[in-house]
């Protein structure tokens, strides 16, 4: 019997989710990280002055820990979960006094009604919402909080756009993007953050590298990919090596809260 539908979009979602179990170093150095203005919002509930506190927080798909960072810098204790524990390796490098954990969203192993809130960034859409709703149920306390966040290009600016669509950058999303929060859970709030990373033509070259597209590619099509980046960075758009760019970037977060 075939694969469609749902399942096939499952089977391919988990074969590119593959593709980050190694090169955790390669993935940090290259990949942005989260403003600080992002976490405080996901925090600050001022429409419900009643919440508790949030202290104790779990970073699902985690990774190399760049939202991770911010959580402790905004003071909060953290546990970071990830299926790759090359990933998890890097992380506990960076930050040896954050606790890991190798889990998925879907099967974290944290004990039950032990968080405040549990973040998703950059990862929900490897994630089974369903099972993912089902187990942040069991593993939140009362009052506890989701939040979904991704970074993605600003592709309203023209140069930015060609280059998403250059390096296949699928996790730009489509105007209107609301993500399911799973069973038990119904979207609050959300915000818009937009930042800048510095960039050199050669780190944009290694930011293609670090995408999943790149990674399950044939050698043909990474060279295509290489070639076509080259031209465009350098002979139509005319930077030189070493050349600084501002990258513009939108980190979007949703608030997800336990349904009435």
């Amino acid at each position: 019997m075939g694969t469609s539908g749902p399942r096939l979009e499952a089977l391919r979602r988990r074969q590119l989710a593959d593709s980050y179990q190694a090169g955790g170093e390669h993935y940090d150095r290259i990949r942005p990280g989260y403003p600080a203005e992002a976490v405080r919002w996901l925090f600050d509930r001022p429409a419900d002055p009643d919440a508790p506190a949030v202290r104790d927080v779990a970073d699902i798909g985690a990774g190399t820990g760049k939202y991770t960072r911010e959580l402790r810098a905004a003071g909060l204790n953290v546990c970071a979960v990830d299926p790759s524990r090359d990933m998890l390796e890097q992380l506990s490098r960076l930050l040896p006094e954050v606790p890991v954990k190798v889990g998925t969203a879907e099967d974290t192993g944290l004990p039950p009604s032990s968080l405040d809130a549990v973040t998703v960034a950059q990862a929900w859409h490897w994630c089974d919402p369903a099972a993912a709703g089902r187990e942040f149920d069991r593993i939140l306390r009362p009052h506890g909080v989701v939040g979904l966040v991704w970074n993605q290009l600003d592709v309203s600016v023209p140069w930015v756009h060609r280059y998403s669509r250059i390096i296949h950058a699928g996790d730009v999303l489509r105007p209107g993007f609301r993500p399911e929060p799973g069973p038990g859970f119904r979207l609050d709030e959300s915000s818009t953050v937009a930042w800048t990373q510095p960039m050199t033509p050669e780190d944009l070259f290694e930011l293609a590298r670090s995408r999943a597209f790149y990674l399950s590619a044939s050698p043909a099509t990474r060279q295509k990919l290489t070639t076509n980046l080259s031209w465009y960075l350098y002979e139509h758009l005319g930077h030189a090596p070493g050349d600084v760019l501002d990258l513009p970037y939108l980190t979007l977060t949703w608030r997800a809260v336990r349904a009435a």
